[in-house]
């Protein structure tokens, strides 16, 4: 019985081995079906379909949670110690004694440079991905952008306002780190020279542009960092209740208090320090002169 089972093994093995593939063709019916039938939305970006949604949200929180160590370090240097001096020859001996800390590596690049740019681009990466949701929610692959327009499909998420700010913010922090960072750094090097002293320089010479530009990186900069806060610990309002206008009220009141306080000692004492003379003055307006798009 079981020679007779282990040649019938054998022979079904060896029939199997001796089989000639063939295509298995489709029927026509079907065949038009699949022409008629639209193709497929496009794969998300890797980037969404290795992390995720909430791989995505993870890398954009945790990255503005390092960025925050050194902005408080850097506010504390610029702003309140200047603040409680009232001097920016005092100030300028603190921020001297911390800078080389976060102005060196590797603590410049992973507490500066990787956490904007992580923060940056997962924030784009999420309106992309929560777009391509919305494509694949309403079959909208496939129509174009006119037809979008037509049916009032609305593709894009709403725009909120930490994310508006940040995007406003943005272009001011890159032209903040271009002149106190990288400016002296093409031209002299380095910005060991470069501190409260430029900055106050820099509000004397030209005032309007110097006033405008950090008025506006403090506003944003403080809206943004308190919204933000509130966003990644569930405190946004939601509705219109007694309890949703308390929270607005609670964090646009933090949010200004920030601000005045980062303005007072920025604006109000190292923006007062006035020029500096001699050779050192003559060096601040030749990497002031540098400034690209402005006359200064």
């Amino acid at each position: 019985m079981d020679r007779r089972a282990s040649t019938a093994s054998q022979d079904t093995f060896i029939s199997l081995q001796q089989l000639d593939p063939s295509p298995i063709d489709t029927p026509p019916e079907l065949e038009k079906q699949l022409e008629d039938y639209p193709p497929s939305p496009p794969s998300a970006p890797k980037i969404s379909a290795t992390l995720g949604l909430s791989g995505i949200t993870r890398l954009q929180k945790y990255s503005s949670y390092a960025f925050t160590i050194f902005a408080s370090f850097h506010i504390t240097n610029t702003s309140i110690i200047p603040l409680l001096t009232q001097s920016v020859p005092a100030s300028e001996t603190y921020l001297l004694l911390t800078r080389p800390y976060y102005q060196s590596i590797p603590l410049e690049p992973l507490l500066i440079t990787l956490p904007i740019a992580t923060h940056i681009l997962s924030g784009l990466a999420l309106r992309i991905h929560r777009r391509n949701a919305n494509l694949a929610r309403y079959g909208a692959a496939n129509l174009s952008i006119s037809d979008r327009f037509k049916r009032g499909l609305k593709i894009w998420p709403n725009m909120s306002w930490p994310s508006l700010s940040g995007y406003i913010l943005t272009p001011l922090v890159l032209g903040h780190s271009f002149v106190n960072r990288l400016l002296p750094w093409i031209y002299e090097g380095g910005s060991s020279s470069v501190g409260l002293g430029f900055v106050s320089h820099g509000f004397a010479k030209h005032p309007f542009v110097a006033g405008t530009g950090y008025a506006a990186l403090v506003a944003v900069g403080a809206g943004h960092f308190v919204w933000g806060i509130a966003r990644w610990n569930g405190w946004i309002p939601v509705g219109s209740d007694k309890k949703a206008k308390r929270r607005w009220w609670t964090i646009n009141g933090i949010a200004v208090a920030l601000g005045a306080l980062w303005m007072a000692g920025g604006l109000g004492v190292v923006g007062r320090g006035g020029l500096e003379s001699g050779w050192i003055g003559k060096g601040y307006d030749n990497l002031y002169s540098k400034v690209p798009f402005v006359n200064l």
